[in-house]
């Protein structure tokens, strides 16, 4: 299992031996814990469940607080699932670190992008503006979204104005450039989706070229 929870803390630039510059992001990841063994047999498939973050036990309900029980581990804030060749390696209560990845992986990151909240069709799907000159009345608006008699109505999945990111993002390819195991930070490099803060998971890249 080669994947990993962490928390975004922004970007900075590292420097190589010949005085290259290399923008990188910085997120603090893990420790995570494994709070849960799905098998084949009775899950019908093979993975494992882990928690990352602390959470107050006022603010986990029943059902939550005897999963984190019965699996002797303190209370986590975000769970999330990996899949595994073979879920019988693996123990309750065992813990990852940024230790899992080296220098110079390919890894793909996931995290939820930045919200923008109801935006126009020129930002939100990179509509031509309108003419600019003073007898045009129609310098950002999206124009016709329809025949006018027939079919008379806008069908489904027509572009236009809305509510703008807070999507699901998969980057994917990104090389570790460093790991910083005292504390517990890896260093990619380029950008990598959400705000400062955000929850990320990195994991080994699927796609990556041998």
């Amino acid at each position: 299992m080669k994947g990993i929870l962490g928390r975004k803390i922004g970007m900075t630039q590292v420097f190589d031996e010949n005085g290259k510059v290399t923008p990188v992001t910085v997120v603090e990841a893990g420790p995570v814990v494994i709070t849960q063994i799905k098998t084949l047999e009775k899950d019908g498939y093979s993975a494992i469940q882990v928690g990352y973050g602390e959470r107050k036990e006022k603010h986990s309900n029943q059902p939550m607080r005897g999963h984190f029980g019965k699996a002797e581990t303190e209370l986590k804030r975000y769970l999330r699932e990996f899949l595994v060749e073979d879920s019988s390696e693996f123990s309750l209560g065992q813990e990852f670190t940024v230790e899992l990845f080296n220098d110079k992986d390919i890894v793909d990151v996931i995290g939820t992008s930045k919200g923008k909240g109801t935006q126009g069709s020129i930002k939100r799907h990179n509509y031509s503006r309108g003419p600019e000159a003073h007898g045009s009345k129609s310098h950002r608006v999206a124009g016709a979204r329809s025949a006018g008699s027939y079919p008379a109505r806008v069908f489904k999945g027509r572009k236009g104005s809305g509510k703008m990111g807070h999507d699901r993002v998969t980057v994917q390819n990104l090389e570790i450039v460093k790991v910083d195991v005292d504390k517990n930070l890896l260093l990619i490099k380029g950008a990598i989706p959400g705000p400062k803060g955000g929850l990320v998971t990195v994991q080994e890249a699927r796609k990556a070229s041998k």
